[in-house]
């Protein structure tokens, strides 16, 4: 079958990045007691390289513009909720400093980042 060449719905794109990111965390951070930076930045890649992978495989063709535009917006307004929750916790046991709201807010910048950087036509063209 010839790939197609129809917008692919992302959402299901975008909950497998937000379900991988949620067991990863909590595996690494909690069993490997792996944290900070260094974790955020292995899961954060991990997971943009996992959806690429599997965009590829399954369409046969690098993502458009578009469709990459909605997974990254799809994945980081998830993540941005479930952040925003996790943020709100914290702040209920105690009030976060404003560096700490900055560190937090870096650590989910990366999960779109690394999906907009490795979820690219260039990353797709340099694999084939």
């Amino acid at each position: 079958m010839p790939p197609s060449s129809q917008p692919v719905a992302m959402l299901r794109y975008a909950l497998v990045g937000v379900v991988v990111a949620v067991v990863l965390n909590l595996l690494l951070r909690s069993f490997v007691k792996l944290g900070g930076v260094l974790a955020t930045l292995v899961i954060a890649a991990s997971i943009a390289a996992l959806m690429a992978l599997l965009f590829a495989w399954q369409q046969r063709r690098p993502p458009t513009r578009g469709e990459r535009r909605r997974l990254v917006w799809l994945y980081g307004g998830m993540l941005a909720l479930l952040y925003a929750g996790l943020l709100a916790m914290m702040s209920l046991q105690d009030e976060p400093s404003p560096m700490g709201v900055l560190i937090f807010i870096l650590h989910y910048l990366a999960y779109p980042v690394f999906a907009q950087m490795l979820f690219s036509e260039r990353i797709f063209k340099r694999a084939s």
